[in-house]
């Protein structure tokens, strides 16, 4: 697992583990941009049948094209709220249904074993009963290159 996201809905929390995560600061135009994606599995065996979870087992949160100071992640802490005329967040439902991130705070730091880490909390619509509500969510994920065994 390379890490857990957790949804503080009012009825229960739901709880995604993380799937695939990919982080990089990207230099374009004399500028620094974060480039994000973290995508949870679509395993629901730790889950309850008559959960809210059931109608949305998977999600994706990017970040795309957010201006950073520098390429180095380590130690610092992002703020990002978008605005009408800059979005840099975003929420893939894998359905029909749209939601919006507000108030995101990432945090980077490093760990000896799990390389870089992230620390990501923030809002999310209230997509599971479309209540109009904002809801907290928690994502804690690594960017630890995968060892792939190459045979001789």
């Amino acid at each position: 697992m390379k890490g857990i996201l957790k949804i503080y809905h009012p009825d229960e929390t739901l709880k995604y583990n993380i799937q695939q995560t990919y982080c990089k600061a990207v230099y374009q135009n004399s500028e620094n941009f974060l480039e994000l994606e973290v995508i949870t599995s679509d395993d629901l065996d730790h889950v309850d049948d008559d959960s809210l979870q059931y109608n949305f087992p998977q999600l994706a949160l990017n970040i795309s094209e957010f201006p950073i100071g520098d390429n180095k992640l380590d130690g610092k802490t992002f703020l990002i709220s978008d605005t009408a005329d800059d979005i840099f967040t975003e929420v893939d439902l894998f359905d029909d249904e749209d939601a919006l991130l507000y108030d995101n705070e990432l945090s980077f730091s490093t760990c000896p074993t799990d390389g870089l880490q992230l620390t990501w909390k923030g809002m999310i619509d209230d997509f599971y009963t479309s209540s109009g509500e904002k809801i907290p969510f928690r994502l804690k994920c690594h960017f630890k290159q995968d060892e792939i065994p190459v045979e001789d």
